[in-house]
């Protein structure tokens, strides 16, 4: 697949895969952190926007319920 047509997702995957290999004694640094905290970015990616859209709107919801 050519760089033009590939998706965001191929790209983001591509890219985290050439940093992996450029870099993998970070990457182990990288793995014990993410799993402290979760990585956002791979849940979001993983969840179409209406269901993205649709957390955020809760969230939001829900601190404005608890700041009136």
């Amino acid at each position: 697949m050519s760089k033009e047509k590939e998706t965001a997702e191929l790209r983001r995957e591509r890219l985290r895969q050439e940093e992996i290999n450029r870099n993998p004694t970070g990457n182990v640094s990288d793995a014990f952190n993410r799993s402290d905290s979760g990585n956002l970015v791979d849940l979001a990616g993983g969840l179409s926007w209406k269901v993205t859209g649709v957390i955020l709107l809760v969230l939001i919801g829900v601190i404005t319920h608890l700041y009136s």
